[in-house]
């Protein structure tokens, strides 16, 4: 599929937009409420690329028309919300109710399932046969499927209208895979491979491989994204849940959260430095070879080295969850409606003030290397503590 690039707009070049969501259960709700904006603001992307939860946000953006898709990210995250208790006003101004309402909520997801995406195994996998697919996991997963082939349109998605990319990892060699429309058809079975998470979920066949959550590896798809050929302008929008900055904690729930935020964000961290290095490396080479002498020009090395340095201007939008002190360690299957409902404005409100801040506003497109924009980020003075 030949990339897509956007007309110029206020002055900029065409650049191709790509959206990139990262794994993280429930908080994905936060990445429903940054498409809802980037699209209530125009900036369709051309590209999506997801990992686990944000597979799933992927395939319903995709495999949907413009104008369905927030309607059928709302059908999604409403279903998996329904089962939430009732919920009195008040708790929700106080910090340590609220939190004990959470992970009171969050042990009716382990204990029940949630509509719609996952029930616990009957009999559970210890009285399964050994071998068997009911073995291998917590709860069976089939509601998600179910979900997935009534909320999108695999044909639509298929189209390469949008382009699609979903990340999973080989169970058998423990390689990544990424699936994506622009080499191969995909179907139900590549959504759920991608958010197949281990222990709980179990693992997808494909063509005769098994696959679990991409996220075991990286839980980003920036570096496969920026790896690949497109547009020589590129707008990536990296939409976050785990924050890597946070407070020390005062507890040992708040322990538990804090190691799950390191975790995850520093593979996040570690996948962004080593994808956005690459450019900075292929300005490196270029200048170095503009300082060569004439005797150099047709060595084979050199035109090998030209070759690879193919420069890309690379403008990536961050944006990232950085969460209520009042949220624990089961944040990530803490499927409350109230929950996700505040995870969703947040992420309304988070691009909406990316998108209107001065800094992006004023900004002028690389002509090449990299840009990164964090325009959301607190100063450490309004950064507050959790309570014990």
């Amino acid at each position: 599929m030949g990339a897509h690039s956007t007309g110029p707009e206020n002055g900029l070049p065409k650049e191709e937009r790509i959206l990139v969501l990262q794994g993280g259960g429930a908080l994905g709700a936060y990445q429903a409420g940054t498409y809802e904006e980037l699209a209530a603001m125009g900036q369709m992307p051309h590209w999506v690329a997801g990992i686990s939860i944000g597979a799933i946000n992927a395939a319903l953006i995709v495999g949907n028309p413009p104008e369905l898709r927030v309607q059928r990210l709302h059908e999604f995250w409403q279903t998996v919300s329904a089962a939430s208790p009732i919920w009195l006003p008040w708790i929700g101004r106080d910090v340590e109710q609220r939190s004990i309402l959470n992970q009171a909520q969050a042990a009716m997801v382990l204990l029940f399932g949630l509509p719609g995406f996952f029930v616990p195994r009957w009999p559970p996998a210890p009285f399964q046969a050994a071998g068997s697919l009911g073995a291998l996991s917590i709860y069976d997963t089939a509601p998600l499927r179910a979900t997935l082939e009534q909320l999108v349109d695999f044909e639509l998605l298929n189209s390469t209208a949008t382009r699609l990319s979903v990340g999973a990892v080989n169970v058998r060699t423990g390689n990544f895979a990424y699936f994506d429309t622009a080499l191969q058809r995909l179907d139900v079975r590549h959504i759920m491979a991608s958010s197949a998470l281990p222990p709980g979920f179990p693992p997808i066949e494909i063509d005769g491989e098994w696959y679990w959550d991409g996220g075991l590896i990286s839980n980003t798809p920036l570096q496969y994204v920026l790896s690949q050929p497109g547009a020589d302008c590129r707008l990536v929008f990296q939409v976050d849940v785990f924050p890597c900055e946070g407070p020390m904690p005062a507890s040992l729930s708040g322990v538990v959260e804090r190691e799950k935020d390191i975790r995850f964000s520093s593979r996040t961290r570690l996948n962004t430095s080593y994808a956005l290095a690459g450019p900075v490396l292929a300005q490196a080479v270029r200048r170095l070879i503009a300082k060569l002498p004439p005797s150099f020009v047709g060595d084979p090395d050199v035109q090998a080295l030209e070759a690879a340095s193919h420069e890309l201007a690379v403008t990536v939008v961050h944006l990232i969850h950085r969460g209520k002190r009042y949220e624990t360690q089961s944040k990530d299957y803490e499927f409350s409606r109230l929950s996700m409902l505040e995870h969703w404005r947040a992420g309304r409100a988070d691009m909406r003030h990316t998108l209107t801040h001065p800094n992006w506003l004023a900004r002028t497109a690389p002509q090449e290397g990299v840009h990164v924009f964090d325009l959301t980020r607190k100063p450490k003075t309004e950064q507050s503590a959790k309570p014990a």
